[in-house]
């Protein structure tokens, strides 16, 4: 019997191909056939143009860091044993935004501009997530 977690993301029809993906070491984004511009999060359309055709692609895994924040508390489980943190929210080279942590950097070297790169991170057998280090 599979024991739901509320503290991991349920995968469902349109971010199934993400997790897979993540889980395998790629970061996946979707991408308009009609537009071709790519966008972040995954839905079923494009939100730039509207059109109904899009695809998944295997983004780059660069981005600058656009804006973050030090999360020093969080009640909300499992965060208390993973406080401080970054939320951050990254532009990915190929142009959507993503929200997402950084990882592997002292809060004080943190820069908007900074180069990443994605990591992958696996928090259960089920679920790898993306976060970002510096690029070294």
């Amino acid at each position: 019997m599979t024991v739901l977690r509320f503290d991991l993301p349920q995968p469902d029809f349109e971010t199934e191909a993400f997790w897979a993906g993540a889980k395998e070491g790629k970061l996946l984004i979707k991408r308009c056939l009609s537009c071709e511009r790519p966008h972040f999060y995954p839905r079923p359309f494009c939100p730039h143009c509207w059109g109904y055709e899009v695809e998944w692609v295997e983004a780059s895994g660069r981005a600058t860091l656009y804006t973050w924040s030090v999360v020093r508390r969080n009640d909300l489980p499992p965060f208390p044993e993973r406080v401080p943190y970054v939320a951050a929210v990254v532009d990915l080279a190929e142009g959507p935004r993503m929200m997402t942590n950084v990882v592997d950097c002292e809060f004080e070297d943190l820069t908007n501009g900074m180069e990443l790169e994605a990591v992958y991170h696996p928090i259960s057998d089920d679920v790898t997530i993306v976060q970002f280090r510096p690029v070294a």
